[in-house]
């Protein structure tokens, strides 16, 4: 594409009458720039894009879009906008022809669930005989390829041209976790989303948000983003958790039609007479459709929230009842979504990601149901992340499990017995255990657990590494659990 065509999607935002050039790609990283590449120079919390324009340019960069002028004058366009980072997603989305507008768009988020919400969509829609494709904090898949992902929402320029690559595979619906780091730094500008789905709000990422105020109002974004006008052929729809108070203030920010799901409030899609047990969850499904038995493989209550956030996404879908149940009682779980580690013993171990306060409190909930022994909780909290968390882990893993064993989970740049000490502050006169190699924490609580026992190890779920200082490590929770356990049975 020539640069003066893609800049007249910036209207008046960039205007430039200067050099033309052909544009072979976008990108915001100069590793990744070739030949007719346009370099956009992005400010992020640790480096500056354009402190890389020169390397940019000898990689063989076509044009630079920067915010300032830049430090060496260079033999190429180089435009200058108010924000990079706004014109980076109007750049992407019209380089890569508004991928997200050939094909349905599902966007979940919230603080907990959405990992799991959205493997359920997938299911029902692939139930339903649709091309799907995903992106969230696991992976990317698209059809059946799975591609790596650094980030559960990807920055824009990236995020295009996955959507691209979708759209080229002829995708039908992609279902997509929405941070609230990504909504507040524009990243899903230019995303047409044609349902919106809010699964919950509690404490998390206050480092980065500050209050939770604005962490709520960063993931009411999301629903601002389904428009402002009103289509039989492509009608917009949100879908919001009746129990949580928060879907009231997002219902208010939408135009779309919303549709609510919950257990304790009257809402549009309900579940009733809950019955938890080890083995599952069966439930009475309430919809405007019919009433119908649902008997889910899934544990908790949570995992009841998640089904009716995805019953209620694939009931505004026009896909039937009987087809999203059917899919939703063939699913055995998510990766490191409360999975059990199965090693022949006698006893429960079970790996989740609860790495906030209310997943692990609901975690361990769910545990105290069906428990006929001892709790043993494994939790550590990541560095470089939200710090009032941590007392709060610490004081729910005491108060809910007989065995709690403060260690790390990822603590990045801070030292892991600092954080500890940060955990340790809000369990003063509780008994616990300190035990700050996740390893040997995790051997600790096996080689100690007894019969029809249940092992919690929480905050890192289907991760298979850790990171600490400057160095990432191969460390996978359910294979050390595995192996811990088989060593006891020597």
């Amino acid at each position: 594409m020539q640069l003066k065509k893609l800049l007249k999607s910036l209207g008046p935002y960039a205007l430039y009458n200067g050099k033309d050039a052909e544009i072979t790609s976008i990108e915001n990283d100069n590793r990744k720039v070739v030949q007719g590449s346009l370099f956009i120079c992005i400010k992020g919390f640790t480096v500056d894009g354009h402190d890389f324009a020169q390397k940019a340019f000898e990689a063989g960069a076509a044009a630079i879009l920067a915010e300032r002028e830049l430090a060496a004058e260079l033999p190429i366009p180089v435009i200058i906008v108010k924000d990079t980072k706004k014109a980076s997603s109007i750049l992407a989305d019209a380089f890569y022809d508004h991928p997200t507008q050939k094909f349905n768009l599902i966007g979940i988020t919230g603080t907990n669930g959405k990992t799991t919400t959205s493997h359920l969509i997938e299911t029902i829609l692939q139930k339903a005989n649709k091309k799907t494709g995903i992106i969230g904090t696991m992976y990317t898949k698209i059809d059946n390829e799975i591609q790596e992902t650094k980030n559960t929402t990807p920055e824009a320029v990236t995020l295009q041209k996955i959507f691209h690559q979708m759209a080229e595979k002829k995708v039908e619906t992609a279902v997509m976790e929405v941070s609230s780091h990504a909504l507040s730094e524009g990243r899903v500008f230019g995303c047409d989303y044609d349902i919106a789905v809010f699964t919950n709000l509690t404490q998390d990422h206050l480092d980065f948000h500050g209050t939770m105020d604005e962490y709520r109002r960063a993931k009411g974004l999301l629903f601002t983003r389904l428009g402002n006008v009103y289509s039989q052929e492509a009608p917009k729809f949100a879908v919001l958790n009746k129990d949580d108070a928060a879907s009231e203030e997002y219902e208010k920010l939408t135009a779309a039609i919303v549709v609510t799901y919950g257990i304790d409030k009257e809402a549009d899609i309900m579940a009733k007479d809950i019955h938890i047990t080890s083995a599952g969850t069966e439930f009475q499904l309430i919809t405007p459709a019919g009433r119908f038995p649902v008997a889910l493989k899934m544990v908790g209550k949570f995992s009841v929230y998640n089904a009716l956030a995805s019953i209620a996404a694939a009931f505004v879908s026009g896909i039937p009842m009987e087809t999203a149940i059917k899919a939703l009682e063939s699913v055995k779980g998510v990766s490191g979504r409360f999975e059990t580690v199965d090693a022949g013993q006698d006893f429960s171990v079970i790996v989740d990601y609860s790495h906030t306060p209310d997943s692990l409190e609901n975690a361990l909930v769910t545990i105290k149901e069906f428990a006929e022994g001892d709790i043993h909780v494994i939790v550590g909290c990541g560095g470089d992340r939200d710090k009032t968390k941590r007392p709060l882990m610490a004081d729910i893993a005491c108060k809910y499990a007989k065995h709690a064993i403060f260690t790390s989970d990822n603590p990045r740049s801070e030292d892991p017995l600092q954080i500890l000490k940060d955990m340790e502050a809000g369990v003063v006169g509780k008994e616990y255990k300190v035990i700050a190699d996740r390893k040997e924490a995790i051997e600790y609580a096996v080689k100690n657990a007894n019969a029809n026992d249940v092992i919690l190890i929480a905050g890192k779920g289907h991760e298979t590494y850790q990171q600490v200082g400057a160095q990432t490590f191969d460390f996978d929770d359910r294979l050390v659990a595995r192996e811990a356990i088989l060593g006891v049975k020597k």
